[in-house]
């Protein structure tokens, strides 16, 4: 073979590997939708399949059963996964500008401060004490967005990616008579697009799958989160399955409880809205992979 060929050949491999390693990583995805699809009869006779012998919508019919309550959990987490997202990166980006900028005093200070943060925490204890008994959120919505509005890892990230920005572009803009605010909402944010996209995606990931603040602060059934209420589906289903002396005595049939299947569609919707989402912050998202690299 030539040595012109040679980089087609190399291209071509490179493909198939990439080509390979995409369908490894769909089929377990895919392997889930297919099982919520199937009937419980096919799951205990043949596994986790790819090829079903019956197809059934039984498991979504179960969680299902009282749709207004599964709307309004998506009702909150869309909400809150809305609102905390868009005042999280305003806070980083507003944070990270800060202690960006070198004719900032106390930048270090401030600096070691926000990074002291990753490396110790006060427990779960005096969190829910403060969140309870000083800020009085229990039972609120703000008790699920306060906790991850701010996080130190995304701080000093976006500080990383908004240290590359080259000086003159401040400097020009206060010649012609911008102040910080303008400067930071009309420039800056515009030539962070990358970096807040990135960093939206990851935010809204958290606030999506945020069960655990809600779980020890949420009572009413109002404000019960997508994740929370499936989490005590599953629950149930975990009772039911091991519990057998309380099946017998309320009369289920477990045969036709749709326990593997009902896992599956738990998870499908879940994670489904989240992978609908994605592709449209694809392109950002590649930009912004070296969001906070240094250059060599």
């Amino acid at each position: 073979m030539t040595e012109s060929h040679r980089p087609s050949v190399v291209n071509i491999v490179i493909n198939l590997a990439f080509i390979i390693l995409s369908i490894v990583i769909i089929l377990p995805f895919a392997l889930v939708v297919i099982v919520s699809l199937s009937s419980n009869e096919s799951v205990l006779q043949q596994g986790y399949s790819y090829f079903p012998s019956e197809w059934s919508f039984e498991a979504y019919q179960y969680i299902l059963t009282t749709p207004d309550i599964i709307l309004q959990a998506y009702g909150v987490t869309i909400l809150i996964t809305v609102i905390g997202t868009v005042c999280g990166l305003l806070l980083t980006a507003m944070t990270a500008y800060s202690i960006s900028r070198s004719d900032y005093r106390y930048n270090r200070i401030t600096t070691f401060y926000i990074f002291f943060t990753m490396l110790f925490g006060g427990g779960l204890v005096p969190f829910y004490i403060l969140i309870t008994q000083y800020l009085h959120l229990k039972d609120t919505m703000w008790a699920m967005i306060l906790p991850l509005l701010l996080n130190p890892f995304n701080i000093m990230v976006m500080k990383g990616f908004l240290s590359e920005i080259p000086k003159e572009i401040i400097e020009s803009a206060k010649m012609d008579g911008a102040r910080e605010f303008r400067i930071f909402f009309t420039i800056v944010l515009q030539l962070s697009t990358p970096a807040l996209a990135t960093l939206g995606l990851f935010i809204s990931f958290g606030y999506w799958n945020e069960w655990f603040n809600a779980m020890l602060f949420i009572d009413s059934n109002t404000l019960v989160p997508l994740q929370l209420l499936l989490v005590r589906i599953m629950n149930t289903i975990e009772f039911l399955t091991t519990n057998s002396e309380f099946v017998s005595q309320v009369s289920i049939n477990m045969q036709d409880f749709p326990t593997d299947s009902a896992r599956m569609a738990i998870a499908v919707l879940a994670g489904g809205p989240m992978l609908v989402i994605f592709p449209f912050f694809q392109k950002y998202f590649v930009k912004g992979l070296t969001v906070g690299s240094l250059k060599g």
